[in-house]
């Protein structure tokens, strides 16, 4: 900064402040967008997968709010912590998810296998980890009802990745469709909702 204040002093008054300014906003601006790029990054709920755990906006096929929740992910988190089951997390899809889901790209579900897991789906919906049922009081009976297509289902998560679901399983498109997810992929779990603010929460 020194050779900065060297070369404005022979500026004029109005200059030098107007220099010092943007000096403080272009360092203000790069300071946020390195936090957002290496630490915490924002993304939109496009899609009704996480209802009613996280909305997204009608008129939209099954959102049931006026605007989409707003969430942070951590995405420095797992480079010093490894992946928990039932933690939501924003990942990039597997090629798959774009062909058979119609869009790929940037998803957020909820971590449900982790690997070398047995998940089952039995035929009321419920979902069994190595034959464990597995507790999910984020899931509805109605939601559950809904939930027909992947009954009595079975899938073992390969090593190192990681099997993804929606809490709104008959309206979402996951890991029981396009494969489970590697961990190279894993952007880093949900831990703040931060819009609407009324939503406004940490996890």
């Amino acid at each position: 900064m020194r050779l900065v204040d060297r070369a404005t002093r022979v500026l004029p008054q109005p200059w030098r402040s107007i220099i010092d300014w943007l000096l403080t906003i272009a360092i203000a601006v790069a300071v946020v967008l390195a936090f957002e790029a290496e630490v915490a990054k924002p993304y939109r709920v496009p899609s009704s997968s996480m209802e009613p755990t996280l909305h997204c906006a009608k008129p939209a096929t099954g959102c049931t709010a006026d605007s989409s929740d707003r969430v942070i992910a951590c995405r420095i988190c797992y480079r010093f912590e490894s992946p928990k089951r039932g933690e939501i997390v924003v990942f990039n899809t597997p090629p798959a998810a774009a062909r058979r889901c119609g869009t790929g790209g940037v998803y957020v579900k909820r971590m449900i296998g982790l690997p070398g897991d047995r998940v089952h789906e039995d035929a009321q919906g419920f979902i069994w980890i190595d034959g464990k049922r597995l507790s999910e009081p984020y899931i509805s009976a109605t939601r559950r009802l809904e939930d027909t297509t992947w009954r009595n289902h079975t899938w073992l998560v390969p090593p190192g990745e990681y099997f993804m679901l929606g809490d709104n399983r008959g309206g979402s498109c996951d890991s029981r469709t396009w494969g489970a997810v590697p961990r190279s992929d894993l952007i880093g779990p949900v831990e703040a909702t931060y819009w609407p603010p009324d939503r406004i929460s940490i996890r």
